[in-house]
């Protein structure tokens, strides 16, 4: 039985949400959510390959803290049923979901075998997790046919 949410989860979440107020990671986060729509393994290494720019940091930034976050979970130092929620880690389920249809080409030609893969363990350990992705699936490619609709007109 997972061990119940403890005063210590709560505070390792706010330590989490603090760092997430951060001036260069609210860019970053923008950036993620607002302008970084990946069709495809290229479209994302494009990015990931580009060192020194802002985002190539953008990129890497948030999705290390979303893995560092996730790892907090594998390894028991973060309550998983209250990380899981939204309210806590929905971010996390739509910058997963934007790479996840491709996530198979994406470690292959990065190389990395591991890339995302405590993001994913996270998220596929429960069945809440792996429902709120289809939900965040379905919801990344609404948002991108609605992106490309407006750049088209």
């Amino acid at each position: 039985m997972p061990k119940k949410p403890t005063a210590t989860d709560a505070e390792l979440i706010m330590q989490l949400y603090d760092l997430r107020r951060e001036a260069e990671m609210r860019k970053a986060r923008n950036w993620w959510f607002t302008g970084f729509w990946p069709r495809s393994a290229d479209d994302f290494l494009k990015i990931a390959f580009a060192p020194g720019t802002p985002e190539n940091n953008w990129l890497r930034q948030v999705s290390g803290y979303w893995s560092m976050a996730a790892s907090f979970v594998l390894q028991g130092a973060l309550n998983a049923d209250l990380f899981i929620q939204p309210a806590v880690s929905g971010e996390m389920f739509i910058m997963f979901a934007k790479v996840q249809p491709f996530l198979k080409e994406l470690r292959e030609k990065a190389g990395d075998p591991e890339m995302f893969a405590t993001i994913e363990k996270v998220i596929m350990s429960s069945k809440y997790g792996r429902e709120r992705l289809k939900f965040m699936l379905k919801r990344v490619e609404m948002m991108r046919e609605r992106i490309a609709l407006a750049k088209a007109s």
